[in-house]
């Protein structure tokens, strides 16, 4: 059964506050440990805050209306921070409630994928396979051969870096260039490889859902007259 802890109100009333937010028991409510490891922080640094801005724990207790040992207990760890405690804390010590919770440090960008080759193709995944949409460099050999269509879900964008590309779709029969690009339904019966004796490196758009990449190009500029 959970117990109801008092918080005195700006006007002296007394507010009732759930055990639950003091205990971290609540109904089924699982804390990943990134969430945890952000709550843990949060008393440390309203500890700072306050003694950085030379404000007492009763002082800061007239301005929020929140009763001094909750805010101690805050601050030692022993209560679980929400909301309704942390916005006039935040208010009154006038800053945005994200300084008071802070934010998850930004991960490495980069992306570390290993190439993979296969049917003399090497293909270098430039995304983490997370999202609707995947990026990938390839390089074909010219050893590939012609290889038979084939179909599947999803919508890609090609786009040549250097060589030629010799791309067949449907009753289509094209050789792209760099700077070209081409984008088309997986749906539809297609292959491309080497058009020549040279590799071919292309830059290539999946989305597995069919969506169309949406690529513009630079507006043209318009004659003199």
């Amino acid at each position: 059964m959970a117990v109801a802890h008092g918080i005195e109100g700006a006007s002296g009333q007394v507010v009732e506050a759930n055990s639950v937010a003091e205990t971290g028991k609540g109904a089924d409510v699982d804390q990943t440990p990134a969430t945890a490891r952000v709550l843990d922080e949060v008393g440390p640094r309203l500890r700072q805050l306050r003694s950085e801005r030379g404000v007492t724990l009763a002082g800061l207790s007239e301005a929020t209306g929140i009763s001094k040992s909750t805010l101690s207990r805050l601050e030692s760890g022993q209560r679980k921070p929400s909301l309704e405690l942390l916005l006039p804390i935040a208010q009154a010590h006038q800053v945005a409630l994200d300084e008071l919770v802070g934010s998850e440090k930004v991960g490495d960008p980069r992306v570390r994928s290993a190439p993979r080759e296969a049917n003399g193709m090497t293909s270098l995944p430039l995304t983490r396979n997370i999202g609707p949409l995947q990026a990938f460099k390839m390089i074909i050999s010219p050893e590939r051969g012609v290889p038979e269509p084939e179909t599947h879900e999803g919508y890609e964008w090609l786009y040549v870096l250097s060589g030629k590309l010799r791309l067949i779709l449907a009753e289509h029969d094209l050789v792209l260039k760099p700077g070209e690009a081409a984008e088309f339904d997986c749906r539809v019966p297609h292959a491309f490889y080497s058009a020549d004796d040279k590799p071919v490196e292309v830059l290539s758009l999946f989305g597995r859902q069919g969506e169309r990449m949406h690529i513009r190009a630079k507006p043209r500029r318009k004659d003199k007259e």
